[in-house]
């Protein structure tokens, strides 16, 4: 059953979504990937398998926003300072893994009949990893924002650098006629003003725009001015610069995590990253064709090997030429030993050039499907696989240590109590921790209150503190107190979340009315202090003493209250 044209992208969304929903939420309890239920879901709703059919096309350009949403959320805690650290791994250990496995690809290929220029293009094609792939293993593992995610992420950037130029370069080589060395020029040309554009002026003119957004105090209108400009620079880059709508994304990413508005735009704008992520998991499974397998199997099992051994193998012989320890090398290796979108591309240009048949097609799709299965099962044999090597491995591996595989332990400089709000209760707490060496960090819904902060020293993140990232932002997760100084603060949305990042954590909390103390003492907070309370106390006591009650008689009054209050 097809879906009527007219709700075509509503009958996809919500099919994909249920089915995906459905086997992601079975396979999680099978202690298995949710990203092979997504798989699964989009074999289900494709166009081989009975019942209800997605629409491909839909399927597909809903799974390119989620690409683009990703890659503008990993470019916003990955600044231009970690790329450079990485830059000559990440350029020389990406180029020599494409070399390898291109090479290898000739070789065995040419045992199925494959000329030279077909088994390069194929081994090119299945030489890059999927983004979506790899941001979710290294976040799910949480080496994302480790030296691992550095350089995986840094390999990622000269891949996707490289297939642009592939995509380029590739019909001026097998065009008659072609340009080799102007269509070369032209695209670094592009390439080199998409990125000064993004990152110089960019810098300039996206952080002012979104303070002039963040004034207007509307939550809904800094949403839709993050996600246009995540999706409007990730647009303008492949109409105008002919460069991936991911690369793009990513530098926008980029320079909005170098501004006051990183964790805000993490927390309010990407809501709907994870689910148009999950499409394109879907649209993936959506293309393969079970019955394909009876005549192209040989070439998708050849396939398959070249990319879970080969691909892991090149860029491990490199990250270890680079001496990085054993642990990271393997991290980085078993990451990249997938394949996704950038590949059924350059796949698809491979077929329209005359290179090779639809069979490519046929064995890519399920060795994609494979490999993505198979991805973050191997990445959780790491510590296994680290200590095996160390045993029976050759001498050079087992010479590197292990780095750790979390975020480093932080220092006696990290912040120990996050403070949000700085109004007269704020400021003053602030002033109290500084007093006695504990260094606050503040969170400010303000802008221009966050900014002074930081002209100042002072550490200090602008947000929502009801959103779990900005709170990481803070350093919550390692914080001491957690301490609520506002009424206006919703506590009841707080709490749970502040909880859930730091079990342990003491949370005060300031209440207008004293009825909530009791509901949220209940919820964990550790203890409340609510202005109606302490209105009471005080007009009491001075009541008490304008009258002439004795000094005994007032505190015995007064206690009777506080224990009503309470």
């Amino acid at each position: 059953m097809s879906a009527p044209h007219e709700l075509t992208l509503i009958l996809t969304l919500a099919g994909g979504l249920s089915a995906a929903l459905v086997l992601g939420f079975i396979t999680q309890k099978l202690r298995l990937s949710p990203l092979v239920g997504y798989l699964l879901a989009g074999m289900i709703v494709g166009p081989h398998s009975p019942g209800f059919v997605a629409d491909a096309a839909t399927a597909r350009q809903c799974a390119e926003i989620g690409v683009i949403l990703l890659m503008f959320g990993v470019g916003l805690h990955f600044h231009l300072k970690d790329l450079l650290a990485v830059r000559a791994i990440a350029l020389s250990g990406a180029l020599a893994q494409i070399a390898l496995t291109t090479l290898a690809s000739m070789g065995i290929l040419s045992l199925f009949g494959f000329s030279p220029l077909a088994g390069a293009v194929f081994g090119m094609s299945i030489s890059v990893a999927s983004t979506v792939v790899l941001t979710r293993v290294l976040s799910d593992n949480h080496a994302l924002h480790t030296r691992t995610g550095h350089v995986a992420l840094g390999w990622l950037v000269v891949e996707d650098l490289f297939t642009i130029l592939l995509l380029v370069l590739l019909p001026a080589v097998l065009s008659p006629g072609g340009n080799f060395w102007t269509a070369l020029g032209l695209t670094l040309l592009k390439l080199a003003a998409l990125s000064a554009f993004t990152l110089v002026v960019g810098q300039k003119l996206i952080p002012i725009f979104l303070g002039y957004v963040a004034r207007s105090g509307a939550r809904d209108l800094f949403t839709l001015a993050v996600i246009a400009l995540a999706l409007g620079i990730a647009v303008a880059a492949a109409l105008f610069f002919d460069a991936s709508m991911a690369l793009g994304a990513f530098l926008a990413g980029m320079v909005v995590g170098q501004s006051d508005f990183s964790a805000r735009a993490a927390a309010e704008a990407l809501p709907l990253r994870d689910a148009f992520a999950v499409l394109f998991f879907v649209s993936v499974g959506m293309l393969f064709d079970p019955v394909t397998l009876l005549s192209d199997w040989p070439l998708m099992l050849v396939t398959l090997g070249i990319i879970i051994l080969i691909k892991p193998l090149a860029a491990l012989i490199m990250t270890t030429a680079f001496k990085q320890p054993l642990r990271l090398s393997l991290s980085v290796a078993v990451a990249l030993g997938q394949i996704g979108e950038f590949s059924f591309i350059l796949a698809a240009l491979g077929i329209s050039e005359g290179l090779f048949g639809t069979a490519v097609n046929n064995a890519i799709i399920p060795a994609a499907i494979i490999s993505i299965t198979l991805n973050p099962l191997l990445y959780r044999r790491i510590k296994g696989m680290a200590r095996w090597l160390e045993k029976h491995g050759p001498a050079f591996l087992s010479q590197s240590p292990l780095p750790p595989q979390s975020l480093p332990a932080e220092d006696a400089s990290t912040p120990r109590v996050v403070v949000v709000g700085y109004g007269p209760v704020g400021r003053n707490l602030c002033r109290i921790l500084i007093h006695n060496g504990i260094t606050p960090v503040v969170v400010e819904n303000n802008i221009d209150t966050a900014r002074m902060l930081r002209e100042e020293g002072r550490p200090a993140v602008h947000g929502d503190a009801g959103q779990a990232e900005v709170l990481r932002e803070a350093g919550l997760e390692h914080a001491e107190a957690l301490l609520l100084t506002t009424p206006g603060i919703p506590a009841r949305e707080v709490t749970p979340i502040a909880r859930s990042l730091n079990p342990g954590i003491r949370i005060l909390v300031h209440t207008a009315f004293v009825n909530e103390a009791r509901a949220l003492r209940k919820m964990g907070v550790t203890e409340v202090f609510s202005g109606e309370r302490e209105v009471a106390l005080t007009m009491s006591e001075f009541l008490l003493r304008d009258l002439g009650a004795p000094d005994a008689y007032v505190q015995t009054e007064l206690a009777r209250l506080r224990e009503k209050l309470d």
